[in-house]
């Protein structure tokens, strides 16, 4: 009778518990890296977490087939004469459902409840008071030339809060993006948890802000754009030269 060990060395697969559980946990830090940095390729995923590109490809193929991964949409524009590019992965609202969300049926009855005691005010003040907590520590923009700024702190404050938040530079703006919501499924119910958002950031960075997408929306990830204007005084400068 064959040694069931040989057995398995021999079709390259290891059956045991121990691989099993590296299987699960592997798969678990490719969620995350899709989760914080997706969109994202194949071989940056393979760097980061010092996996072969077959060993990529088998954990991307496995949750793309159960709905949990996807690949993104390539952009508008490219450069012409750099070839075809690079395919990028990222989750679906699928796979970020997937991550949990703790007490979304107990918040949900809270917030019926709160708007059957206060109604539709009660609702926007708790959520001004919830993004207001987050964001307590960024200190409003003084100025234009401080927006950027401003916004990386913005996105580090919401990362702490588990939305994993992050920072991009955009023609003449900057997109925040919001790669995980915690409290989307009860977002999807009271839309003024959203609108709370939009409101802070006017609020702190002192100019207008557009929501292009949310995930309680069905989006692949929360976006806010941000116009940077251009700095008076250089176009004064300009304005004057001869």
């Amino acid at each position: 009778m064959p040694d069931a060990g040989l057995a398995a060395s021999r079709s390259g697969r290891d059956s045991s518990p121990q691989h099993a559980q590296h299987e699960g946990q592997t798969r678990a830090a490719v969620v995350q890296l899709l989760l914080e940095e997706g969109p994202i390729t194949a071989p940056e995923i393979g760097k980061r977490l010092g996996l072969s590109a077959a060993g990529v490809r088998r954990h991307l193929d496995a949750l793309i087939d159960s709905g949990e991964a996807q690949a993104a949409a390539p952009p508008r524009r490219q450069d012409r004469g750099r070839g075809r590019p690079a395919r990028r992965f990222q989750l679906t609202a699928v796979g970020r459902a997937r991550l949990g969300h703790t007490y979304d049926d107990l918040a949900g009855a809270a917030m019926r409840h709160l708007r059957e005691l206060g109604g539709d005010a009660a609702i926007e003040d708790f959520a001004r008071r919830r993004v207001r907590s987050i964001l307590a520590g960024v200190e409003p923009a003084a100025g234009s030339d401080e927006i950027e700024a401003t916004l990386e702190d913005i996105a580090e404050a919401f990362s702490a809060a588990g939305f994993a938040a992050s920072t991009r530079r955009v023609g003449t703006g900057v997109q925040v993006c919001q790669h995980h919501c915690p409290v989307s499924h009860v977002a999807e119910q009271f839309p003024e948890l959203c609108e709370a958002e939009q409101e802070a950031f006017v609020e702190i960075l002192g100019t207008h802000v557009q929501r292009l997408a949310t995930i309680a929306n069905g989006d692949s990830f929360c976006t806010t754009h941000v116009p940077l204007l251009p700095d008076p005084a250089t176009h004064a400068r300009t304005d004057s030269d001869p």
